[in-house]
């Protein structure tokens, strides 16, 4: 499972010409779902994001969560998080898990959000044709992949 993580101080999803998500300070959140994935995989990358410190303190410096800070999070499902780009110039898909896998794994993955963050998760809609605005704030732009803990 991987998340690209941008912090912003502001972002929305637009469908079908409609505003179908917003945040104000917080986590925008690409989440790319692979089949090897496990209950296991979500419940690390939940407890790493929302305790992630890269918000600023007092004296300017990263040490506060989006939990500390009050952030918001909005979570958008990107499978070209798993393009596999070694041979050719066509990206091949063959990691990201097929829907009938990844859709129910996206949904646990905000519910441990939910949990750990004790809010309600924006999200977009899985599968949609998403149009997304963000304002980085930094920028601050990271990239986590439960494959890779240590």
């Amino acid at each position: 499972m991987r998340i690209l993580i941008q912090r912003v101080s502001g972002a929305s999803v637009e469908i079908d010409f409609r505003i179908k998500a917003n945040i104000h300070k917080g986590l925008l959140v690409f989440v790319g779902i692979e089949e090897a994935d496990t209950e296991e995989d979500i419940e690390w990358l939940a407890n790493k994001l929302v305790n992630l410190r890269i918000f600023n303190d007092a004296d300017g410096i990263m040490n506060l969560s989006v939990k500390e800070s009050d952030g918001e999070l909005l979570v958008v499902s990107q499978f070209t998080l798993h393009a596999g780009t070694k041979k050719g110039n066509r990206p091949s898909y063959i990691k990201a898990a097929k829907p009938e896998i990844a859709i129910p794994m996206y949904e646990k993955f905000i519910k441990q959000l939910e949990l750990l963050l004790g809010k309600p998760i924006k999200t977009g809609t899985f599968g949609a044709d998403m149009k997304i605005a963000l304002v980085n704030d930094g920028p601050v732009t990271i990239w986590i992949d439960s494959k890779n803990k240590v």
